[in-house]
């Protein structure tokens, strides 16, 4: 039997099997073979030819965003209006069969975007290059999932379930789990609040399906059993989803407003550019970019040629974007902006810098 009907077959007892408390390990056992096999899946094969061609994107920018969704939604006619990239677009399905990276330009950032060919179902499986789309799709900083909006919630489901099954988490936070494998010892289990979803008899299961008997186990919070195995896997990618709905000017505006009040959702039209912009600004907050502004001493701020750093940033962080050499020379930093309790203020490399912010850096 091979893997794929192996994870076939371990899905149908899955859908069988009731859920109550009897059935708990059972299920927990069946969703680490399920991750296990997959992970095997996904391995390229020692004899696999060359890349695939088109897919090998070098990164670019301060951004990289992956456009994915299923054919004819209207991916290449989204990049040709947001980019200088022009992608070919046509009523059938499948035009675009490689990976074509254009840049948008915001805010002084350039956000490389990727418009990757169609998915179908079954691509975690390889249908389709999927493989491809999907391993591209797992470098990208944010995901934006474009749905055809007069096609209900079909494409969203299928397409969560894809890139759930690979590995990609979307809008969701890395487990707060500890773990560690030991050399011996057994299993080492403890918890900081009440689990209800997992037990140290089930957790122990698991880690045995995996060959694994000495290990420290810490759950800081309420984990699920699939939590804990994408810990244990260790190959999981989190990133943000924005679920971009297409084609508005086709459906009723009753189901345009409950399309925009959706988690995470931003409803727009490509062939009558509507809420282009909006979609725009939500990228830059899910992006979490800013700009940093500098200064030299005795003259005015340089407002046209900011610095893209991410949220959360530092001066050090800046000095480094600025040359390799200037933070083992700095001195102090004034600050101008939000980031400050008055304007300028002196800061040393540790002070965290805000949006719009400008700094003057003083060497040694």
């Amino acid at each position: 039997m091979g893997i794929l009907e192996k994870i076939a077959e371990i899905e149908r007892e899955i859908a069988r099997t009731q859920k109550n408390k009897a059935t708990e390990y059972h299920l927990g056992l069946l969703k680490a073979k399920l991750a296990k096999y997959r992970a095997q899946l996904l391995e390229p094969s020692k004899s696999a030819g060359a890349k695939g061609e088109g897919f090998d994107v070098m990164k670019s920018g301060d951004a990289r965003v992956a456009l994915i969704g299923f054919p004819s939604v209207g991916k290449s006619t989204f990049l040709s209006l947001m980019t200088s990239t022009e992608s070919e677009a046509a009523s059938y399905e499948f035009t675009t069969l490689t990976c074509i990276p254009g840049v948008i330009q915001y805010k002084g950032a350039n956000i490389q975007l990727l418009d990757l060919p169609g998915i179908i179902e079954g691509a975690a499986q390889g249908k389709g290059r999927g493989r491809q789309v999907i391993a591209v799709a797992r470098t990208a900083d944010v995901v934006i999932m474009m749905l055809d909006a007069t096609k209900g919630d079909v494409q969203r489901e299928l397409l969560e379930k894809e890139l759930e099954s690979v590995g990609i988490r979307l809008n969701r936070e890395k487990p707060n789990i500890y773990f560690k494998i030991k050399k011996g010892g057994g299993l080492s289990f403890n918890s900081t609040v009440p689990l209800t979803q997992c037990s140290e008899k089930l957790v122990q299961l698991i880690l045995h399906e995996y060959k694994i008997f000495n290990a420290e186990v810490l759950f800081r919070e309420d984990s699920t059993p699939d939590d804990f195995i994408d810990v244990i896997v260790g190959n999981r990618v989190y990133m943000p989803c924005l679920y971009v709905y297409n084609k508005v000017d086709q459906i009723s505006i009753e189901e345009v407003d409950r399309l925009a009040h959706r988690p995470n959702s931003v409803v727009i039209s490509c062939g009558m550019k509507l809420n282009l912009d909006y979609l725009l600004e939500m990228l830059w907050e899910y992006l979490s970019l800013i700009c940093i502004y500098t200064k030299k001493r005795g003259e005015r701020p340089d407002f046209n040629d900011p610095i893209i750093m991410r949220r959360g940033s530092n001066v050090e962080h800046v000095c480094h974007r600025i040359h390799r050499t200037l933070a083992s020379q700095f001195k102090y930093s004034l600050v101008w902006g939000t980031s400050t309790k008055y304007s300028p203020q002196r800061v040393g490399l540790t002070h965290v810098m805000e949006h719009e912010d400008v700094i003057q850096i003083v060497k040694k």
